[in-house]
């Protein structure tokens, strides 16, 4: 590492683990910024590496690249953030992040069911689904996008 305590790209690269181009695709979206070297090289605050780290984990959990973006926006330009800024940050996800997880275990809990799709291959369909009645719901699967079964 050099000894003002930037990071090259080919450094936040390699302690990160996300390739170089991932890098400059997130500054070039205003995901971070660097500045230049004499040479011309990037060059990144260490702290970069916990917005990497960041927007890895926010991927990883589904968030687009705006969302991330919009999240990042709201932390200070003129200083490092702060545990208080990261922590106000993740708080404001947390809804989202709990109702993702919630629809991702009734996903996991009913997708051996009638899910409403319309193929009717399941015995079960006969019972929730019968003559594809979700359908008048609208497309897709209807009863794990959070519509209940209809009576007849």
């Amino acid at each position: 590492m050099r000894s003002d305590d930037r990071l090259t790209i080919g450094e936040l690269a390699q302690r990160s683990g996300v390739a170089a181009s991932a890098i400059r695709h997130y500054e070039a979206i205003g995901l971070m910024a660097s500045t230049r070297s004499e040479g011309n090289q990037r060059l990144y605050p260490r702290g970069t590496l916990r917005r990497v780290a960041f927007i890895r984990a926010a991927q990883a959990v589904g968030l687009s690249l705006d969302d991330i973006r919009a999240a990042l926006d709201t932390l200070p330009g003129s200083r490092t953030p702060t545990a208080a800024d990261w922590h106000r940050l993740a708080l404001g996800w947390k809804p989202m992040l709990d109702a993702r997880i919630r629809a991702l275990v009734d996903l996991r809990d009913r997708l051996d069911s009638c899910i409403g799709c319309g193929c009717l291959s399941l015995k079960a369909c006969a019972l929730y689904n019968p003559d594809d009645r979700a359908a008048r719901l609208g497309s897709g699967p209807r009863y794990l996008l959070g519509d209940k079964p209809t009576k007849a």
